[in-house]
């Protein structure tokens, strides 16, 4: 039997680690430091105002998503499913309060210290609230809800953001001035806000470099590490923005020299087929749901779950002289907190603007912000594009509902019809 080949790294993957590391090591030592401890959620976080107080943020889903890569959901999952949450629950959710009843143990083996505060914004996804609803009593924690209007027809009328920003103004702030007994200081938030607009301008420079044939980064798999420092906790830091300097650099240096993605098995040599996929990972078995695109030389060119936390491409920039309102405004631009139209049009614009050949997508099996009406919108993508469309199904972090086999027939079926539909007349349609 040969052995695993060695997982290969970006320079980048290698300074996020360092950056993740450090940042555990605070939280684990957030106690004995005097600093307090808010859990948050990704979509439309406000970062930048939890660290101008000097908290320390947690984000529960990126603790569930750790646990399913070190192969520790299920336990945690099955934990909570003893406690009588259904298998139908998130599975994020049903992980994170096991890992709660397990200890609370972070991806480097320390303890993460529970919640002084819980930060609920409620962007698109209404599990967020019965989340915190069970944390509040498992920690007889206070929460603070963000409540965040729905773009249904996609516009952020003025009244909405007058609306989310009152909230900050009146129930945020005065909540982080009584846990943390520090004042509201505007003029340290407005300088993290500017380093987020650098950092926010440097990442979407680096997604789109996709656009480019061939592209030097995969949108998706390798993405989800690019956005890590922008989603979490260090957005609004000088970390931040030297990080995505730095990968902006290692981008343009890959484009330049004509280079394609780097997979944990090596570069991808042949581009044979572009994508853009709609709907999270899975995490229980990430490498090898990779390794069954970039065998076939498959590259996702853009996906739109790197775009859960801010759809950046779209234009939008924190802006420092607006400071609360423009968090209200980044709060409602998330992708899960889009209607269905809107989803669809993000996912047609995509398809052209970086010269994609298919549309696929990841219908997660306890994820209903994502997962109600991606058939609705494949079709509606089909029949603007022309380009074909392709559906498999997996879960966040639950093992159980991720079959190797099953994706791999479907993925076989679906580039047989990319084949098919670019071969010219008695030929295949294969690039050779």
């Amino acid at each position: 039997m040969s052995a695993k080949p060695e997982v290969v790294k970006e320079e980048s993957m290698v300074v996020q680690k360092e950056m993740l590391a450090g940042y555990f090591q605070e939280l684990a030592r957030a106690r004995e430091s005097g600093k307090k401890v808010v859990y948050t959620f990704v979509p439309g976080n406000v970062t930048e105002l939890m660290l101008s107080f000097g908290v320390v943020p947690v984000y529960p889903e990126i603790n569930a998503l750790q646990s399913g890569m070190r192969k520790r959901s299920m336990e945690y999952i099955r934990q909570a499913e003893k406690m009588g949450h259904s298998e139908d629950v998130c599975t994020y959710v049903k992980c994170d309060i096991g890992m709660m009843l397990e200890g609370n143990i972070g991806p480097t083996g320390e303890a993460i210290p529970p919640p002084d505060l819980l930060l609920c914004s409620y962007t698109g996804c209404f599990t967020f609230m019965k989340w915190f609803e069970n944390l509040a009593k498992l920690y007889s924690c206070p929460v603070v809800m963000l409540h965040v209007p729905y773009r249904a027809d996609g516009e952020a009328s003025p009244a909405m953001v007058a609306y989310v920003a009152d909230q900050l103004r009146t129930q945020v702030v005065p909540a982080l001035e009584r846990l943390t007994g520090r004042p509201y200081d505007e003029a340290r938030l407005k300088a993290m806000l500017k380093l987020s607009a650098e950092a926010e301008g440097d990442m979407v420079r680096c997604f789109e470099a996709a656009k480019h044939r061939p592209s030097p980064i995969d949108g998706y798999f390798a993405g989800v590490y690019y956005i890590g420092p922008m989603f979490t906790a260090f957005r609004g830091t000088e970390d931040c923005a030297r990080y995505y300097r730095q990968l902006r650099a290692d981008v343009e240096a890959r484009l330049a020299a004509g280079l394609g993605p780097v997979t944990p098995e090596g570069e991808v040599k042949e581009e044979r087929y572009r994508l853009v996929v709609e709907g999270p990972p899975n995490w229980t078995h990430f490498r090898e749901f990779w390794k069954l695109f970039y065998d076939r030389g498959a590259v996702v060119v853009a996906s739109t779950y790197t775009k859960v936390g801010g759809t950046y491409d779209f234009g939008f920039r924190h802006d420092p002289g607006r400071p609360l309102e423009t968090l209200a405004e980044y709060c409602m631009g998330c992708y899960t907190n889009l209607g269905l139209p809107q989803r669809a049009e993000v996912l047609s614009r995509y398809v052209a603007d970086y010269h994609a050949d298919g549309l696929l997508v990841n219908s997660i099996k306890s994820c209903n912000s994502f997962s109600a009406g991606q058939l609705q919108m494949l079709r509606a993508v089909e029949e603007k594009t022309g380009v074909p469309v392709g559906f498999i199904e997996s879960d966040l972090v639950d093992p159980r509902y991720f079959s190797y086999a099953n994706l791999k027939n479907r993925l076989d079926s679906f580039f047989q019809m990319l084949d098919q539909k670019r071969a010219p007349a008695g030929g295949d349609g294969r690039k050779r």
